[in-house]
């Protein structure tokens, strides 16, 4: 775990998932390859959570979850970014078949700084992040402080959270 002591409005926030290892020996193995290959696409890490545990939503009989969040820098515009996230998913076997099955990949754009609109179809932040302990838990970490622009530290969004409440830091 890294702590981000960078400028909080600033902070461009990405969750990082997955719950089918593919080709890697696990999950923890998986993401952490995935979070080294963001460089590849112009994307520095800053600061990374540890990872959480969790079962699938919304189907807990599908493998768990392991999650984390990343603070990263980078010159691409939200939209840029979204598309690098997902050549990084494509390149670690990311389909999407159907809604909410189990994914090698799963990477969101939390937050771009203070955006807080409708970009085309790219909602910011992440219109379901604050409900989510998987995201919160990670993000209070590393930025317990920051703001959802709807209101809330991450730290007190991490305990309200209703969806994920198992996600446990391992």
């Amino acid at each position: 775990m890294e702590r981000y002591d960078g400028p909080l409005d600033e902070a461009v926030i990405v969750a990082v998932g997955c719950n089918d290892c593919g080709v890697w020996r696990d999950c923890r193995e998986a993401l952490d390859a995935a979070v080294a290959r963001f460089r590849a696409e112009g994307i520095d890490v800053l600061a990374r959570s540890s990872w959480w545990s969790s079962l699938a939503w919304p189907d807990p009989t599908d493998p768990p979850f392991l999650n984390g969040v990343v603070i990263v820098r980078s010159d691409h515009d939200p939209h840029g970014l979204m598309q690098a996230l997902g050549r990084i998913e494509e390149a670690f076997g990311r389909q999407r078949r159907q809604p909410n099955a189990p994914r090698t990949l799963d990477l969101d754009l939390i937050a771009h700084g203070r955006l807080s609109s409708d970009l085309d179809g790219l909602i910011l932040p992440h219109p379901r992040a604050a409900e989510r302990r998987f995201v919160m838990g990670p993000l209070a970490e590393i930025a317990p402080d920051w703001v959802h622009p709807s209101g809330g530290r991450a730290v007190d969004l991490a305990e309200t959270a209703t969806v994920g409440r198992d996600a446990i830091a391992v």
